[in-house]
C-alpha cells in the first residue's frame, strides 16, 4: 500500500528510543505484522505504532515491563492457544519483556483481526 514516509519516520522514531534489545522486539514485532496484513499501512496513533487494514487492525507500545499489543478480542481467547496465560486489559495483552515475545502468537492475533475487519 501507499504509505507517507513521515509515518514510517515516526514509527522508526518511536523504535529508535528504546534500548537495542527492545528495538530487536519491536522490529521483529513490526515485521511480524507486516508479514501477516501486508497489505496494511502504518502510522503513529495515540503515540505508539498502529496498522490499518478496512480500519484500525493493531497498535503496540513499550512500557516499564511489557509490550502492550491492542486489540485483544474475545475471539483471539477462543481461537489462540495460550493467549489467556497473558495478563493483560480487557481490550489488550501484555507480553513481560523478560520472557520470550510469541511472535507466533502475533502474528495469529494480526490475521484474526484482518479477517475481523473484512467482516465489517
Amino acid at each position: 500500500m501507499d504509505q507517507k514516509a513521515s509515518d514510517l519516520n515516526a514509527i522508526d522514531e518511536y523504535i529508535a528510543q528504546f534500548p537495542d534489545d527492545v528495538q530487536q522486539i519491536l522490529n521483529r514485532i513490526r515485521s511480524v505484522i507486516i508479514e501477516a496484513a501486508p497489505e496494511a499501512t502504518e502510522k503513529m496513533s495515540y503515540d505508539m505504532p498502529a496498522f490499518y487494514l478496512d480500519g484500525f487492525l493493531v497498535s503496540f507500545a513499550v512500557w516499564k515491563k511489557h509490550i502492550g499489543f491492542y486489540p485483544r478480542t474475545a475471539e483471539m481467547d477462543a481461537l489462540i492457544d495460550g493467549l489467556s496465560a497473558y495478563q493483560g486489559t480487557k481490550g489488550s495483552v501484555h507480553f513481560p519483556l523478560d520472557k520470550p515475545i510469541p511472535y507466533e502468537m502475533i502474528g495469529q492475533m494480526v490475521k484474526i483481526r484482518v479477517e475481523e475487519n473484512e467482516q465489517f
